[in-house]
Protein backbone atom coordinates (compact mmCIF):
# COMPACT_ATOMS: atom_id res chain seq x y z
CA UNK A 1 0.00 0.00 0.00
CA UNK A 2 1.18 3.50 -0.81
CA UNK A 3 0.48 5.74 2.18
CA UNK A 4 -0.06 8.82 0.01
CA UNK A 5 -2.64 7.36 -2.33
CA UNK A 6 -3.90 4.27 -0.47
CA UNK A 7 -3.73 2.41 -3.78
CA UNK A 8 -3.20 -1.30 -4.33
CA UNK A 9 0.49 -1.23 -5.24
CA UNK A 10 1.71 -4.81 -4.88
CA UNK A 11 3.53 -5.74 -8.08
CA UNK A 12 2.99 -9.06 -9.81
CA UNK A 13 -0.35 -10.39 -10.90
CA UNK A 14 -3.46 -8.18 -11.06
CA UNK A 15 -5.59 -8.29 -7.91
CA UNK A 16 -8.26 -10.95 -7.68
CA UNK A 17 -11.88 -9.91 -7.14
CA UNK A 18 -11.63 -10.98 -3.50
CA UNK A 19 -8.53 -8.79 -2.97
CA UNK A 20 -10.35 -5.79 -4.46
CA UNK A 21 -13.34 -6.48 -2.19
CA UNK A 22 -11.09 -6.65 0.89
CA UNK A 23 -9.17 -3.53 -0.10
CA UNK A 24 -12.04 -1.18 -0.95
CA UNK A 25 -14.37 -2.50 1.76
CA UNK A 26 -17.89 -3.86 1.68
CA UNK A 27 -19.74 -0.64 0.85
CA UNK A 28 -17.36 0.48 -1.89
CA UNK A 29 -17.24 -3.03 -3.36
CA UNK A 30 -21.03 -2.96 -3.73
CA UNK A 31 -20.61 0.14 -5.92
CA UNK A 32 -17.64 -1.46 -7.76
CA UNK A 33 -19.87 -4.39 -8.74
CA UNK A 34 -22.77 -2.08 -9.60
CA UNK A 35 -20.61 -0.03 -11.99
CA UNK A 36 -18.97 -3.05 -13.65
CA UNK A 37 -22.35 -4.78 -14.07
CA UNK A 38 -23.96 -1.58 -15.39
CA UNK A 39 -21.20 -1.18 -17.98
CA UNK A 40 -21.57 -4.82 -19.02
CA UNK A 41 -25.37 -4.44 -19.31
CA UNK A 42 -25.23 -1.15 -21.21
CA UNK A 43 -22.32 -2.16 -23.44
CA UNK A 44 -22.53 -5.96 -23.82
CA UNK A 45 -19.39 -7.50 -25.34
CA UNK A 46 -17.93 -4.07 -26.16
CA UNK A 47 -15.15 -3.91 -23.56
CA UNK A 48 -12.64 -6.36 -22.20
CA UNK A 49 -11.61 -4.80 -18.88
CA UNK A 50 -7.83 -4.71 -18.52
CA UNK A 51 -5.84 -4.43 -15.28
CA UNK A 52 -3.02 -1.88 -15.55
CA UNK A 53 -0.15 -1.49 -13.11
CA UNK A 54 0.94 2.12 -12.70
CA UNK A 55 3.89 1.38 -10.46
CA UNK A 56 4.28 2.07 -6.75
CA UNK A 57 2.80 5.57 -7.06
CA UNK A 58 -0.44 4.72 -8.86
CA UNK A 59 -0.88 1.00 -8.27
CA UNK A 60 -3.51 -1.12 -9.98
CA UNK A 61 -6.48 0.15 -11.96
CA UNK A 62 -9.09 -1.54 -14.13
CA UNK A 63 -9.41 0.12 -17.53
CA UNK A 64 -12.31 -0.12 -19.96
CA UNK A 65 -11.19 0.77 -23.46
CA UNK A 66 -12.27 0.13 -27.04
CA UNK A 67 -10.13 2.09 -29.51
CA UNK A 68 -10.08 4.98 -27.05
CA UNK A 69 -10.31 5.18 -23.28
CA UNK A 70 -13.79 4.76 -21.79
CA UNK A 71 -13.19 4.81 -18.04
CA UNK A 72 -10.83 3.49 -15.37
CA UNK A 73 -11.80 2.07 -11.98
CA UNK A 74 -9.24 2.70 -9.24
CA UNK A 75 -9.41 0.60 -6.07
CA UNK A 76 -8.35 2.64 -3.04
CA UNK A 77 -8.26 1.73 0.64
CA UNK A 78 -11.88 1.71 1.91
CA UNK A 79 -13.24 3.36 -1.24
CA UNK A 80 -12.98 3.37 -5.00
CA UNK A 81 -12.71 6.09 -7.58
CA UNK A 82 -13.52 6.21 -11.28
CA UNK A 83 -11.66 8.26 -13.88
CA UNK A 84 -13.24 9.52 -17.10
CA UNK A 85 -11.26 11.65 -19.57
CA UNK A 86 -13.37 13.91 -21.77
CA UNK A 87 -11.99 15.23 -25.05
CA UNK A 88 -12.99 18.61 -26.52
CA UNK A 89 -16.14 17.40 -28.31
CA UNK A 90 -17.16 15.28 -25.31
CA UNK A 91 -16.84 18.28 -22.97
CA UNK A 92 -19.41 20.15 -25.08
CA UNK A 93 -21.77 17.17 -24.69
CA UNK A 94 -21.18 17.11 -20.91
CA UNK A 95 -22.10 20.80 -20.72
CA UNK A 96 -25.41 19.94 -22.40
CA UNK A 97 -26.31 17.33 -19.74
CA UNK A 98 -24.54 18.85 -16.73
CA UNK A 99 -27.69 20.24 -15.12
CA UNK A 100 -28.98 16.66 -14.83
CA UNK A 101 -26.05 15.71 -12.60
CA UNK A 102 -25.92 15.99 -8.82
CA UNK A 103 -24.52 19.33 -7.60
CA UNK A 104 -21.48 17.55 -6.12
CA UNK A 105 -20.73 15.85 -9.46
CA UNK A 106 -21.15 19.16 -11.30
CA UNK A 107 -18.68 20.78 -8.91
CA UNK A 108 -16.16 17.93 -9.34
CA UNK A 109 -16.47 18.25 -13.11
CA UNK A 110 -16.01 22.03 -13.02
CA UNK A 111 -12.93 21.68 -10.81
CA UNK A 112 -11.37 18.80 -12.81
CA UNK A 113 -8.04 19.59 -14.45
CA UNK A 114 -7.93 19.91 -18.22
CA UNK A 115 -4.76 18.53 -19.79
CA UNK A 116 -3.67 18.43 -23.46
CA UNK A 117 -5.56 15.15 -23.92
CA UNK A 118 -8.77 16.16 -22.18
CA UNK A 119 -10.52 16.95 -18.91
CA UNK A 120 -9.72 14.32 -16.27
CA UNK A 121 -12.71 13.75 -13.98
CA UNK A 122 -12.01 11.58 -10.94
CA UNK A 123 -15.09 10.71 -8.89
CA UNK A 124 -15.26 8.79 -5.64
CA UNK A 125 -18.10 6.29 -6.08
CA UNK A 126 -19.90 6.24 -2.75
CA UNK A 127 -23.61 6.77 -3.41
CA UNK A 128 -26.26 5.47 -5.78
CA UNK A 129 -26.54 9.03 -7.13
CA UNK A 130 -22.87 9.12 -8.14
CA UNK A 131 -23.36 5.76 -9.90
CA UNK A 132 -26.29 7.27 -11.81
CA UNK A 133 -24.18 10.31 -12.72
CA UNK A 134 -21.29 8.11 -13.90
CA UNK A 135 -23.57 6.07 -16.16
CA UNK A 136 -24.99 9.29 -17.61
CA UNK A 137 -21.49 10.72 -18.15
CA UNK A 138 -20.39 7.50 -19.82
CA UNK A 139 -23.15 7.90 -22.43
CA UNK A 140 -21.21 10.99 -23.56
CA UNK A 141 -18.20 8.75 -24.22
CA UNK A 142 -20.15 6.02 -26.00
CA UNK A 143 -23.83 5.47 -26.74
CA UNK A 144 -25.16 2.44 -24.82
CA UNK A 145 -26.04 -0.62 -26.90
CA UNK A 146 -28.63 -1.65 -24.35
CA UNK A 147 -30.83 1.47 -24.34
CA UNK A 148 -32.94 0.48 -21.33
CA UNK A 149 -30.04 1.50 -19.08
CA UNK A 150 -29.47 4.88 -20.74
Amino acid sequence: MNELTSRMTGPGNPPADSAVADWVGKDAYKYWKLITQSIEQSYPSVFTPEWLYGGKKHGWSLRYKKNKSFCTLIPEKNRFALLIVFGTEERAKVEAIKNGLAKKTQKEYDQATTYHDGKWLLLVIDTDRVVKDVMLLLTVKRRPINAKHA
